[in-house]
């Protein structure tokens, strides 16, 4: 059976897919803090990209489709609830204990990342009016590892030069340098001061202003959040960028550049769904997908269970499109249950931590983030911590050993290692886009740049947010006659 309804389509977005689960190695491991759960994923995780662009795609006036193997929205980025399911997930058959409390009271995130404030997810959210569904609170610190110990990130010159993570005449050199970044403006040749930031690399800025390694490790991967060096080399315009977003998002709230929404991220992907459907996209759950149907090598429809739904234009994740994409790699990440915050971040409920590469003789940064019951994502008294890494070894749960040193004691562990795959070709050919895997990082910068990439490629224009304002009268989907 042919669905002809859709032959219209101006955009496909082809919704996430399940990934295999098994325990790790064929056996679960008996570990400090009772029994470790292990998955390993031989696909790639699916994304909420899909959703925010089937989001932003309606609005734009395109007909959408979305289809999604799972009983609910996001997939892998959704939050698992009650906390009997993430057990099973981890083929953890005893369940949880009774001193984990209730387990409808856990939202727990199973790839968490949190929003940067005045960030490009948040301009997002505003511009379509998404926040009307979700309700955010602010991170309470963001910190950085040195030497064995954590510090919390200075970013502005006040807290530059209270800071314990430098001497006192670093402390006066990272402060003017926190002061050239703050005045610098691209437009304005005068706010230079002898860099060119078309061709003057980074390094050579650390240098101008005479900054330790130490100073360059957290300006560069807990300001910046570049997951690696290799941003030195390259023009320093981006990397200042970085560190005044990081700048302006931290003086929105004043603890922290970060928010995270109430009960978890799943909430992210159904608040995009809600403005689709708004606005006559038609969401799928449940729906498998048994082909994909190419026709002189461009896409023309997707089967499912006999019916054919045709279309111009398809999103998916990876693993619907093996021989289009590349593996990029591996990403590690724990998910630890404790019972207390975490040492020497003033007992927050919330926080992020950065161990930049130098520190633990690394290629890669590892992240850790912290949420708790101030967040409905856990029973009360209870904290959720996420250590994650890009995987350098055959030893992946030996690389996050600094950051689960920093956690203990941790009441159980759930270990998930899970392939990155990104595609090999735009797409423009055969019409099929395809979004990247989450990285490690623990924020939702990159997922962007993957959206507006995509949507770049679809629309042969560049992402303007400007598009994507409901109309004055419009808040309820009633077009402008």
């Amino acid at each position: 059976m042919e669905i002809t309804g859709w032959v219209v389509f101006a955009a496909f977005v082809l919704g996430l897919l399940t990934v295999t689960a098994w325990p790790y190695g064929g056996e679960q491991i008996r570990a400090a803090g009772g029994n470790v759960g292990r998955w390993e994923c031989s696909e790639c995780c699916p994304l909420p990209q899909e959703c925010i662009l089937s989001g932003i795609m309606s609005v734009n006036g395109k007909k959408v489709l979305h289809m999604d193997r799972n009983p609910y929205y996001g997939g892998e980025s959704s939050s698992i609830t009650p906390l009997e399911e993430l057990y099973k997930r981890f083929q953890l058959l005893e369940g949880p204990p009774e001193a984990m409390g209730r387990g409808r009271d856990w939202n727990v995130d199973l790839i968490p990342k949190f929003l940067m404030a005045n960030g490009q997810l948040v301009k997002m959210l505003l511009y379509t009016e998404v926040t009307r569904y979700l309700d955010f609170k602010v991170v309470e610190g963001s910190f950085v590892y040195k030497g064995g110990k954590i510090y919390k990130v200075p970013s502005t010159e006040t807290e530059a030069l209270a800071s314990n993570l430098m001497g006192m005449f670093e402390k006066r050199r990272f402060r003017k340098f926190l002061v050239f970044v703050a005045n610098f403006d691209e437009n304005d040749p005068k706010t230079f001061e002898g860099v060119d930031p078309q061709s003057t690399s980074m390094r050579d800025v650390y240098r101008k202003f005479d900054l330790g390694q130490d100073v360059i490790d957290f300006t560069g991967h807990a300001l910046a959040l570049y997951r690696t060096d290799d941003y030195l080399d390259q023009p320093c315009l981006e990397t200042i960028n970085r560190i005044k977003l990081y700048s302006e998002s931290l003086a929105r709230y004043g603890k922290s550049p970060y928010l995270y929404p109430l009960y978890g991220l799943g909430e992210l992907p159904q608040g995009f769904a809600r403005l689709s459907a708004i606005y006559g996209g038609t969401y799928m759950l449940n729906k498998p997908v048994d082909d994909i149907i190419m026709e002189n090598g461009k896409v023309v429809g997707v089967k499912s269970e006999g019916e054919v739904a045709r279309c111009k234009q398809l999103i998916c994740d990876p693993s619907y499109i093996p021989d289009r994409v590349r593996k990029a790699g591996q990403v590690i990440r724990i998910i630890c249950i404790l019972s207390h915050p975490i040492k020497n971040t003033n007992d927050a409920n919330s926080c992020q931590i950065i161990i930049p590469q130098n520190q633990v003789n690394r290629k890669s940064d590892i992240y850790v983030c912290m949420i708790s019951y101030a967040h409905n994502v856990a029973a009360q008294g209870k904290y959720i911590a996420i250590a994650s890494t890009t995987v350098e070894t055959t030893e992946p749960e030996k690389e996050v050993e600094p950051a689960l040193e920093l956690l203990e004691p941790i009441d159980q562990k759930f270990v998930a290692i899970s392939d990155l795959y990104e595609p090999i070709d735009d797409g423009s050919e055969s019409q099929v886009f395809c979004s990247c895997s989450y990285d490690a990082t623990t924020h939702f910068e990159t997922t962007c740049n993957d959206i507006k990439d995509i949507y770049k490629r679809m629309a042969g224009s560049a992402f303007d947010f400007e598009n994507m304002k409901r109309k004055q009268n419009d808040v309820f989907g009633e077009a402008d006659q």
